[in-house]
């Protein structure tokens, strides 16, 4: 009644009709106080359902426009998703369902995705709004996947239980500390860390707990936790998370991603004449007076070169992109072999319309292996707070990716990068929506005996999964084509 309404009026602007349905959400849970009638109880507690969902909502909103950008950000959408789960398990005790566990474990299940899920996931993003380190972000890691790894051992396996609960009591101990070290108002500062000072206190009872579960010792009891939790993570955590944050709300690092995407989806249809190369002056990007003039050609005069490729998928993604190579096929896009033997691509690069794409001068470059197209690439430009960023679009069903690489020179050699400041990385156009994928792309070009050489490799979550090699070489009389 008091926690929700005001935490999420402080992460979004509620309308008036947005208000409404958050009153009629609490007015429910409100209702239920009155031992009512068993079929009058699980309506209410359903209506209480459809507005978690209402909340979890929003989050995938706030999310939809960002995606993995922004770690404090992240941290408040999945608080706002949470709560959902909560609003499950509480229409599964209010309506008696079997659920494998005790009445108690189901009640207790989403008190648990209301506090340790929605709030603190909030208060978490919160803090990461005043500043984000390495540290910040792993700890933030561990406590976001906390509430599902606790769950899930819960559920299946004392042993998952035990360090997932462990890791969470490392994460929160970290993150207290670290909320010491951050500046704040001095009122602010000291009701902002109460809080955490008393999640120090409560987690150590919920560790004792998983490990007298885990070695068949009882240690803290089920009723000794209800009193303990309920009195301190009511009054001190959930209180004064409240309190401390309304005291002032942290503006949002985030800034709104402004950078052109391609307006086509699906398979591109119409293309205009051949068209030299994929970009029309490499200065454009990086000083070229560093690089060999094949690379600068081969950019520029994109047809008088031939590829050949070399596929190499790390081991443990081998099973997703053998199911994977049966959709690509179809899609005729990131058709990538699951055979590592070299492989001639070929193609060409094509005009295509600005306003049938959106972007500056953009082209298609199809590359076929044999008559199965690889790569269907639509490559344009945009600059950005003086640096300009090859702006690439991968047409998709119903959505397009955008791979946004930042280029630079080192020893002679062209590196192209999603994995770098500013606008890089790689992301996915969606309806009005943008969002920023956990993957990146690094690609290096150099000239070795005549040839060039290049590498593509590609990480997702920061595990690298794809690594392509890639010898080019200039045709036989290319000078006349």
């Amino acid at each position: 009644m008091v926690f929700i309404p005001s935490l999420l009026q402080m992460i979004v602007k509620l309308r008036k009709l947005d208000k409404l349905i958050l009153a009629v959400g609490m007015a429910a849970v409100t209702s239920l106080s009155f031992n009512m009638p068993y079929p009058a109880a699980l309506i209410c507690a359903f209506i209480y359902l459809l507005v978690t969902f209402w909340i979890a909502g929003k989050g995938m909103d706030r999310f939809l426009k960002r995606g993995f950008s922004n770690t404090a950000e992240l941290m408040i959408d999945l608080g706002l998703i949470y709560i959902a789960v909560g609003g499950m398990w509480f229409l599964a005790y209010i309506g008696r369902f079997d659920t494998g566990f005790s009445e108690m474990t189901t009640w207790l299940t989403a008190i648990h995705f209301h506090y340790s899920a929605f709030m603190l996931c909030i208060s978490v993003g919160l803090i990461g709004r005043v500043q984000m380190t390495k540290l910040y972000k792993i700890c933030a890691l561990i406590i976001a996947t906390g509430p599902m790894t606790v769950a899930i051992g819960i559920t299946f396996s004392h042993t998952i239980e035990i360090i997932s609960v462990s890791l969470s009591v490392m994460a929160i101990y970290a993150m207290t500390f670290y909320a010491f070290r951050l500046k704040f108002p001095l009122a602010q500062a000291i009701i902002v860390r109460i809080p955490f000072v008393t999640l120090c206190a409560t987690i150590l009872g919920s560790f004792l707990y998983a490990y007298g579960n885990f070695s068949g010792n009882t240690v803290v009891t089920i009723p000794t936790m209800l009193i303990v939790h309920g009195f301190l993570n009511c009054l001190l955590f959930g209180s004064f998370t409240v309190i401390g944050w309304a005291l002032h709300v942290p503006a949002t690092t985030h800034k709104p991603f402004s950078f052109p995407v391609s307006n086509i989806r699906g398979k591109l249809k119409m293309t205009g004449v051949p068209h030299k190369g994929l970009v029309d002056e490499l200065d454009h990007y990086v000083d070229t007076r560093k690089l060999p003039i094949k690379i600068i050609d081969f950019y520029e005069q994109t047809g008088r070169f031939q590829l050949f490729a070399s596929v190499k998928w790390a081991t443990w993604f081998k099973p997703f992109a053998f199911i994977y190579q049966f959709i690509s096929r179809k899609m005729g896009q990131l058709n990538l072999p699951f055979s590592s033997a070299q492989m001639e691509m070929t193609g060409e690069v094509l005009l295509v319309d600005e306003q049938l794409d959106g972007r500056t001068k953009p082209r298609v470059w199809k590359r076929m292996i044999g008559k199965e197209a690889v790569f269907v690439a639509i490559y344009s430009k945009h600059q950005s707070n003086g640096e300009t960023y090859m702006n690439i679009a991968l047409p998709l069903p119903f959505c397009s990716m955008h791979g946004i690489l930042k280029l630079s020179v080192q020893n002679k050699r062209l590196n192209l990068t999603s994995n770098g400041d500013g606008d890089s990385g790689t992301y996915l156009a969606i309806g009005r929506y943008i969002l920023k994928l956990p993957l990146h792309e690094n690609f290096t070009i150099n000239e070795k005996n005549g040839d060039l050489i290049a590498t593509h490799d590609m990480t997702l979550f920061g595990l690298h999964f794809l690594h392509i090699d890639y010898v080019i070489k200039e045709k036989i009389n290319s000078n006349q084509l």
